[in-house]
């Protein structure tokens, strides 16, 4: 097994070896390739994204991405690293799941999982300014391909894991003709999986409900820009950013990455909290190379020190373990 690990930026640093250390605990014989992409990058070589980082990617066809930090306005020559990679690898489906953690931050009862379609929608990034700065326009992006592509794997998830709901969200009211596919051909696709149950949501219904009750929801299968959303707000039942992990996967290829952004104020200070990466680490490992045993016991060890007590400062800060002591009791739990 091989592995190409991209740290990113900020907090990437620091969360990214420590989920490393874990992998190395449990896979002995795991090969590990450093790479580079991010705006430090960027500023330091003028490049998001080189090409050595995706042909080395592409060659282990494992990869595990910290946090990039991208700027909310346009910088001649960058571009968001890690959507260019997702694209770059087709790794068409994100998975984000949330699910109770002994936490206080956490509500009892949530075990959801998001699916979210990782290639096109908005995040095509074919955006045009007119002459003058006063009007832009974005190109949204929705194919039968890549729907029918995602929903096969959000309902082949459904099947293998027992889970009983898929739910499709869209905005096919507003959209019909790109929703409105979207919709149409997951719905086809649903028909195939009869012991599934299928409903559908708006959007902003969904949203309405994933924060009055998430636990109405087992899989929820929606375009890009959805997913990005309702899986961050998801992310607070489960405990917060911290500990949201997230898995990117292609057809043999995955990207394991952790939801949360860069953290610049807390960059460098050793606080931060890396159960996000651990656990997209032991996505990685279950999804990506088939070892479920090995992924539990990565999840079953973060839960035992969540359990015993320890716990970082963005969960409580009295008492806070820093990034290495939390990683050395994860390690321990092993």
């Amino acid at each position: 097994m091989e592995l190409c690990v991209i740290e990113g930026d900020g907090i990437g640093h620091e969360v990214v070896p420590a989920a490393v250390a874990v992998l190395r605990k449990v896979l002995p014989d795991l090969q590990v390739h450093t790479a580079h992409a991010g705006w430090e990058y960027f500023q330091q070589k003028g490049a998001p994204l080189p090409q050595a980082t995706v042909d080395m990617a592409q060659a282990c066809g494992a990869v595990l991405f910290g946090a990039c930090s991208s700027p909310s306005y346009p910088v001649e020559g960058y571009f968001s690293p890690i959507v260019r990679l997702r694209r770059a690898m087709q790794t068409y489906a994100n998975l984000r799941p949330t699910r109770y953690l002994p936490v206080p931050t956490a509500r009892a009862g949530v075990d959801l999982l998001v699916v979210r379609e990782n290639t096109e929608d908005i995040y095509v990034g074919d955006e045009h300014t007119a002459a003058g700065g006063d009007s832009s326009t974005a190109t949204k992006v929705i194919t039968r391909a890549a729907t029918e592509r995602v929903a096969h794997r959000a309902f082949q998830i459904a099947a293998v894991a027992g889970r009983k709901k898929v739910t499709i969200v869209h905005k096919g009211n507003v959209l019909p003709q790109t929703d409105g596919l979207f919709r149409r051909v997951a719905f086809e696709v649903a028909e195939l999986y009869p012991d599934i149950e299928t409903d559908e949501l708006l959007v902003d219904t969904a949203a309405y409900w994933m924060v009055k009750d998430p636990t109405r929801f087992d899989i929820v299968l929606t375009p890009n820009l959805y997913g990005d959303i309702l899986s961050d707000m998801a992310a607070a039942w489960g405990g917060g950013l911290g500990l949201a992990p997230a898995l990117n996967l292609g057809e043999d290829v995955a990207i394991a990455e952790p939801v949360h952004g860069s953290a610049p104020d807390i960059a460098g200070k050793g606080i931060a909290n890396p159960t996000a990466t651990i656990l997209s680490a032991a996505m990685l490992v279950r999804y990506h190379w088939g070892m479920v045993k090995v992924a539990e016991r990565i999840e079953n060890a973060v839960e035992a020190v969540l359990s015993q007590g320890g716990h970082t400062v963005d969960i409580y800060r009295d008492d806070a373990l820093n990034t290495q002591e939390f990683t050395t009791q994860v390690i321990a739990n092993l």
